[in-house]
C-alpha cells in the first residue's frame, strides 16, 4: 500500500541563512567527470541552515546538546495549527492550540512568533516539540525569550519547516536530527505520513 508521505523539509542549499550567518557552501572533493572513480562532496554549513532541531544547549549554559534528546520526541503523532501573522501568547495558545498535543507544528507562512507566555504555557502542557515554518521561534528583536521558554521546559524546538502543501489536522512526525555529538542544533529530514493508524501496544504502525 503507497504510503501518503509530505517532505516539510527546506534545501539546505536553497534556503537563506538567518541574517548574521553563514551561506552553505558546496564544493567537490573528487568527481567523475574529472577523472576520479567517484564523485564526493564536501558540505560546509551553519547547523541552524535550513530545516533543523535546537537543542538546550544553544542558549541554555551547560544545557544538553542534540544528540542527547530521545529519539521518540520527533516521532509520533502531531498536530498542524494554523496562524495569522504575528506574535503568539499564552493567551492564543489557551484558546486555539490543541491542549493534548506532544507535538504542535505552525503554519504561518513563516511570519508567526511565540513570545515567552506561549513557550512557558506550551511547556506547562507537557508539549515536548514545537515546529515552525518560520526561520525562528522567536522574533527578531528578542530571540533569546522564546527560546530559552522552550528549552527550560524540555520542548524540542523544530524550525524553518516548508508546510506549504500541508492543511492542519493531525499527521505522524519524523524529523530526527543527525546525530552530532556535543553540538546545539542539527539539520534534520522532516516528514509527516497522512492517513494512518498507530496501534501502541504492539508497537506496529498500520496504514489506512
Amino acid at each position: 500500500m503507497e504510503l501518503k508521505l509530505i517532505d516539510i523539509s527546506r534545501d539546505i542549499m536553497k534556503t537563506p541563512p538567518y541574517p548574521g550567518d553563514p551561506a552553505p557552501q558546496l564544493s567537490l572533493l573528487s568527481g567523475i567527470a574529472q577523472g576520479d572513480d567517484c564523485n564526493v562532496a564536501l558540505l560546509s554549513t551553519c547547523l541552524h541552515t535550513g530545516t533543523h532541531v535546537d537543542a538546550p544547549l544553544h542558549y541554555l549554559d551547560g544545557g544538553n546538546t542534540v544528540n542527547r534528546y530521545p529519539l521518540d520526541v520527533f516521532i509520533g503523532e502531531c498536530y498542524v495549527v494554523e496562524m495569522g501573522p504575528g506574535r503568539i501568547t499564552g493567551r492564543t495558545v489557551n484558546q486555539y492550540f490543541p491542549q493534548d498535543a506532544q507535538r504542535i507544528l505552525v503554519k504561518s507562512n513563516g511570519n508567526a512568533w511565540f513570545d515567552v507566555t506561549a513557550a512557558e504555557e506550551l511547556g506547562f502542557m507537557g508539549l515536548r516539540l514545537i515546529g515552525t515554518d518560520a526561520a525562528s521561534v522567536g522574533s527578531t528583536d528578542n530571540e533569546a525569550a522564546a527560546h530559552k521558554g522552550f528549552l527550560r521546559c524540555g520542548t524540542a524546538i523544530l524550525e524553518n519547516l516548508d508546510l506549504s502543501a500541508v492543511s492542519t489536522g493531525k499527521y505522524f512526525l519524523m524529523a530526527q536530527p543527525l546525530k552530532i555529538a556535543g553540538v546545539e542544533a542539527a539539520p534534520c529530514r522532516a516528514v509527516l505520513l497522512e492517513d494512518y493508524l498507530f496501534w501502541g501496544g504492539n508497537k506496529n504502525i498500520g496504514f489506512m
